[in-house]
């Protein structure tokens, strides 16, 4: 597919209006910064029952998304085609694999995020109300999903609206987060002491801290995002790079003083009690707990909604760049055809809307941390999937221009085909069963992939 085959007419002088750097990285941080950072260090400290080592789980996941976005930086600079891994995939292993990434990311990948970071947007937007039972599961699901169709409508006016949108929310998340990861780490220097709770170590905290990267791999999924949209930046050999390592950097940046604002602010036996007293779900919103006992419930009310703002940014990005992928395989024949027009400058409607349906779906059939280990999982093994194409396509397509060429190589990649595989594996061995529905689904689209290669063969034979 060509560049030009993702352009039509539009716009001012009949061109359609490129997504500049700006806005590509505004992308990035969107949806990289949203659910995961925002409730999920509480399931770390948990489940290491250290401070501690969840700060060095998260550094871990800096690491690891660093050498991730490295590596995929080359691809998207020498493959600039809106589609992300199922355009990499497709390239590097054929047309199947590029199926699968694209059945995953449209099942799990987008649709999964974009249900629970409404569902968490929606949660700290009401949670000042406090209420209770039916009547808060009834207003936070009447919420989220008003998220999700308006955030889809936005969208669907054209790139545009988008930009505005985008830029203007990507800058308040930014401004709230870092203000709130500032003011914690001043109101809570007193703290330091919850950072000396180094554990012992064996086999069980190093299985416990394996495990735990997958919610922090969860937090840092996105990396990759301006890859999704790269044949509508205006300049994406140069831009599209650019935009993903600025991009990562900040957020690993932003990711670990917020942390350091949690650690500061709630010792590991309290984040225990709270977990045997109330459960699990309870720690889930880390960051509210962290400002009723850094600045008090007078200010931890509006910093909750503030925080729910912040993740609209991160709604907004993910329904931006997820339709991308079924438009493109749409055009592949992959896909139903109708998810593959686009208006007259670009937009994919159609598909859009397809993706909101089915977020809309997982909103209301699944709890968030299912969503969470599930989808955690599969974009792993994907994730591995496309920096492990960089090994391929540098032996199989050797001509192919690579205006950007990943520092480091081969030992950027080999690093985070390693971290990511011993997630995998501890997960596999913590909780077998996620991990066998996560793969059922991947697997399930093999047999698809068979019956709509056969349709569209079917097709092409008929003389009519």
């Amino acid at each position: 597919m060509s560049r030009t085959a993702v352009e039509p007419p539009g716009g001012r002088g009949g061109e359609a209006p490129h997504f500049g750097p700006a806005t590509a990285m505004f992308v990035v941080v969107s949806s990289m910064v949203g659910t995961g950072v925002l409730t999920t260090s509480g399931f770390t400290v948990h489940a290491t029952g250290s401070n501690q080592a969840m700060l060095l789980v998260w550094v871990v996941g800096g690491v690891l998304a660093a050498c991730g976005a490295l590596s995929l930086a080359e691809l998207a600079a020498a493959l600039p085609e809106s589609g992300g891994d199922y355009i990499f995939l497709r390239e590097a292993y054929g047309p199947l694999a590029g199926f699968l990434a694209g059945w995953v990311s449209f099942l799990v990948g987008f649709g999964g995020p974009i249900a629970a970071s409404s569902a968490a947007a929606a949660k700290y937007l009401v949670a000042p109300l406090q209420l209770r039972g039916e009547v808060a599961a009834g207003t936070e699901g009447g919420l989220a999903t008003a998220v999700i169709v308006g955030l889809a409508t936005v969208h669907c006016l054209g790139r545009r609206a988008t930009i505005r949108a985008q830029s203007s929310m990507t800058a308040a998340k930014i401004a709230i987060l870092a203000t709130l990861a500032g003011a914690g780490v001043v109101a809570g220097r007193a703290g330091w002491v919850n950072l000396a709770d180094r554990p012992p170590l064996s086999p069980g905290l190093l299985v416990a801290m394996a495990s735990s990267l997958v919610y922090v791999s969860y937090a840092y999924t996105g990396w990759n995002a301006a890859a999704y949209v790269a044949g509508e930046v205006a300049r994406p050999h140069r831009d599209v790079p650019r935009a993903i390592l600025l991009g990562t950097g900040l957020v690993t940046g932003l990711y670990l003083a917020i942390n350091l604002a949690y650690a500061l602010a709630l010792p590991a036996a309290d984040v225990e009690a709270i977990v045997a007293d109330r459960g699990l779900d309870a720690v889930a919103p880390i960051a509210q707990l962290a400002a009723e006992r850094l600045f008090g419930p007078r200010v931890a009310g509006p910093l909750s909604v503030a925080v729910g703002l912040t993740l609209l940014a991160s709604v907004s990005a993910y329904v931006l760049t997820g339709p991308r992928v079924a438009a493109a395989m749409a055009r592949a024949g992959q896909f139903p055809a109708l998810a593959g027009r686009l208006s007259a400058d670009g937009t994919p409607v159609a598909a859009t809307l397809l993706q909101a349906g089915w977020a809309l779906v997982l909103l209301w059939t699944a709890s968030f941390e299912t969503i969470l280990l599930y989808a955690g999982l599969g974009l792993a093994v994907f994730s591995m999937l496309s920096v492990a194409a960089v090994f391929v396509l540098r032996v199989r397509r050797p001509d192919l221009p690579r205006p950007f060429r990943t520092p480091g190589y081969p030992l950027v990649p080999t690093v985070y085909l390693l971290g990511m595989g011993i997630l995998t594996a501890a997960v596999a061995w913590e909780r077998p069963i996620v991990a066998a529905v996560s793969i059922a689904t991947i697997a399930a689209g093999v047999p698809l992939w068979w019956l709509t290669t056969a349709a569209r063969r079917d097709r092409s034979r008929r003389p009519w």
